[in-house]
């Protein structure tokens, strides 16, 4: 049993601005992670950094004619003030050019000479003789030997994808100078990682059954190809240098760094040093020791990727700390994601396709705004595939869902509250005052599987169990994806809950009940009200202001899994669905939690992304019908009141529906890969009343509900949250 949990997301690079394939991949992901730890009661440390060293970067500086620590500078704070608007909730945001990471690496590289993990090799390179400067693999550009592509990189071809030593490449120019190299043997040290094969295979192997499949498949692939010596250092004078350490000659390390790959995964641990330093001088004394972090057994580690980086954190960095010793603790899981495109197209800063989180930021600084984008990516996430980021697709997230949904609930609560109650929980009459504990009672029962007497609990009317049944049952779904890492699939039985809290409103129908039973109405609003503080705790890792609103509202303490806010180590998600709320709290107006986006701000967005218009598809016109082929067509509101799904049959569900004045249909909808049955039960939706039956799977269907394809191909079907009866006519 583990008693704390570590988490990192990847170093980003310090060349650039982090987009929101970057939050999708590494962030978002694990923000939500350590949110839901920290609101389970468990003790998180979440580690990231700058990623600062590398010949990209020295690279990057030479093109605009400054010093690499004015790029990292400039990089390191826009990427942290991004992530702070994000609400990513790192407890140390550091940067691997701290003086503490470079005495961190200086110490592993040194343990590792000394063990003999290290091999020096004398090796020929390139050499700019004008500049008098070894060329690291970017610093050249040649034909490649392979397909004779002539900007081929010193060490890979972009054209072909061919790996290659730097001196098989032809025509070889300096990109520094545009002079020819010359060769000149030069001396590195390369890591042993063929010692540790045995040793990662058993590794691997042990985590077999509860690693994601994309993170094995390309784990095992390189363990297939047999683990092989790789250099530790490089030419450069950017980055951690190794003068000094051992035995080595001084001559042999002028001009040498530690290669980024190496130092830059160790960045977590001098990370971890920073901030435990950093909290022991604001207590006045030791109170933290980074090694309970790192060193002991009954921490979890979990390390959060894109898949580019699955082989660092699977391979490279557990045989680095297998091989430093020191108790040092190996990741539990690798969660890693694939990658996320951008309409349908991958990321590409050089053609504008591309949105920056800091620009992001400048065009919807609005709180709701970055909830739904949280919300968005965390719906679409490439869990286990490449996804796509869409500007409808994050339209209809906030319009049809946030906003209708959650928002749509929490708002006609509480303002159903205040007009009718003068804007206090509502106070349960007297043989009803037993509800919070016997609702409490039901969840234990509930979650014990044992029999429930329904007699018992006369309180409660059959819109009660239906609620209580179901939203225990989401609750369960919900901790164990979020354990499981399956973020998309936790956030949507989240928002399901959102939809049950909508069908009890509606079914209980407090609107009328405010005149015939007062008592009733009273009950109703009160369990809505409850409702309400439960899913500002569920929904917290995803959207974490609307959530503090909501708190707000209620006089409440904010929860939402922030840094150093649950002390007392509650289980906020394990008594989410308690109701504790006091009855004649008093509640503070509210606000609208996620205002729509008209589609102009959409269109404006996408024409960003550089569409021109001689650029768009040619769409085919569709045909146009006449107003009295319009008038043919009749269609109704209904309400369905039974549903279930239907045997054999993956896509089927068998509808009964009541159209009024004693008209009950049945109707088989091909929606049962978008919705279960009890999802759809007390729906008021809109059906072709006049369509000829059909029959189907044997079973007659005697009339079609309307539904749309959203974005990312889903059905959603049409239904109405508001006081529309059955039988309306839609017009």
């Amino acid at each position: 049993m583990f008693n704390r949990t570590l988490i990192t997301s990847a170093l980003p690079y310090a060349n650039g601005f982090i987009h929101l394939g970057h939050l999708a991949g590494a962030y978002l992901p694990a923000d939500m992670y350590a949110r839901f730890q920290r609101l389970s009661g468990r003790d998180v440390l979440y580690v990231c950094g700058s990623d600062e060293h590398g010949v990209a970067i020295t690279i990057a500086a030479e093109k605009k004619g400054v010093t690499p620590q004015e790029i990292i500078n400039m990089y390191h704070f826009s990427n942290k003030e991004a992530f702070d608007k994000f609400n990513m909730t790192f407890d140390i945001y550091s940067r691997t050019s701290e003086a503490l990471h470079h005495e961190t690496a200086r110490e592993f590289f040194a343990d590792f000479l000394e063990k003999g993990f290290l091999i020096e090799r004398e090796e020929e390179q390139f050499y700019d003789s004008k500049l008098n400067m070894f060329l690291p693999d970017r610093y050249v550009e040649g034909v490649c030997p392979n397909c004779s592509y002539d900007h081929a990189r010193g060490d890979q071809c972009d054209s072909c994808g061919k790996y290659y030593n730097q001196l098989e490449l032809l025509s070889p120019r300096s990109t520094v100078s545009g002079e020819v190299p010359v060769v000149k043997k030069t001396t590195h040290w390369y890591m042993r990682f063929d010692m540790f094969q045995e040793f990662l295979s058993n590794y691997i192997e042990s985590h077999s059954a509860d690693w994601k499949d994309n993170v094995l498949q390309q784990t095992r692939s390189w363990l297939n190809q047999g683990m092989s010596e790789r250099a530790i250092t490089r030419d450069l004078t950017w980055g951690v240098k190794i003068d000094g350490i051992g035995n080595i000659e001084p001559e042999k390390v002028v001009g040498k760094v530690l290669y980024v790959w190496f130092d830059a995964v160790l960045g977590y641990i001098s990370a971890t040093k920073i901030w435990a330093a950093a909290q022991n001088q604001a207590a006045g004394k030791e109170i933290q020791d980074w090694k309970t972090w790192w060193q002991t057994k009954d921490t979890e580690y979990i390390a959060f990727i894109g898949k580019d980086n699955i082989v660092f954190h699977t391979l490279i960095f557990p045989a680095l700390l297998h091989g430093r010793g020191d108790n040092y603790i190996l990741p539990e899981n690798v969660p890693a994601n694939e990658f996320l495109n951008l309409e349908g197209q991958k990321f590409s800063k050089s053609r504008n396709w591309s949105i920056d989180v800091i620009d992001f930021m400048k065009e919807f600084p609005q709180a709701d705004k970055i909830d739904a984008l949280r919300y968005s990516l965390a719906m679409g996430l490439p869990e286990n595939k490449d996804s796509d980021f869409t500007w409808k697709d994050f339209q209809s997230r906030n319009n049809n869902e946030l906003s209708a949904i959650f928002g749509n609930f929490i708002n006609r609560t509480l303002q159903f509250i205040i007009k009718n109650f003068e804007s206090k929980v509502p106070l349960l009459s007297e043989n009803l005052k037993s509800i919070p504990t016997k609702w409490k009672h039901l969840l234990s029962l509930l979650s014990e599987d044992q029999f429930i007497d329904k007699s018992e609990f006369p309180e409660f009317n059959e819109n009660d169990w239906l609620l209580i049944e179901s939203i225990h049952g989401y609750l369960n779904k919900i901790i164990s994806n979020y354990e499981k890492f399956r973020f998309r699939d936790a956030v949507t039985e989240t928002m399901n809950i959102a939809r049950a809290a909508n069908k009890y409103f509606n079914d209980e129908q407090p609107w009328k009940t405010i005149k015939s039973n007062p008592e009733q109405a009273a009950k109703t609003l009160f369990v809505c009200s409850q409702l309400a503080y439960s899913l500002s705790i569920l929904f917290a890792p995803v959207v974490p202001n609307a959530c503090k609103k909501i708190q707000g509202f209620f006089s409440q303490e904010a929860s939402v899994g922030e840094v150093n806010t649950n002390p007392g180590a509650i289980n906020y998600f394990d008594q989410a669905l308690n109701m504790i709320l006091p009855q004649g709290l008093q509640i503070n107006t509210p606000e609208i939690l996620f205002a729509q986006i008209e589609d102009a701000i959409i269109e404006a967005q996408i024409a960003k992304l550089g569409f021109r218009e001689t650029e768009q598809p040619i769409k085919e016109t569709e045909p146009l019908i006449c107003i009295d082929d319009f008038k043919k067509i009749k269609l109704r509101t209904a309400k369905i009141i039974s549903a279930e799904n239907i045997k054999k049959s993956k896509k089927l569900i068998k509808l009964q529906v009541d159209l009024g004045d004693g008209d009950k249909r049945q109707i088989l909808a091909g929606i049962a890969e978008h919705y279960t049955p009890d999802q759809l039960i007390g729906k008021t939706i809109v059906v072709v009343a006049n369509l000829e039956p059909a029959k189907l799977m044997g079973l007659e269907s005697q009339g079609m509900l309307l539904a749309a394809n959203t974005a990312d191909g889903k059905l959603s079907i049409i239904s109405f949250e508001d006081e529309i009866g059955v039988g309306a006519e839609v017009r």
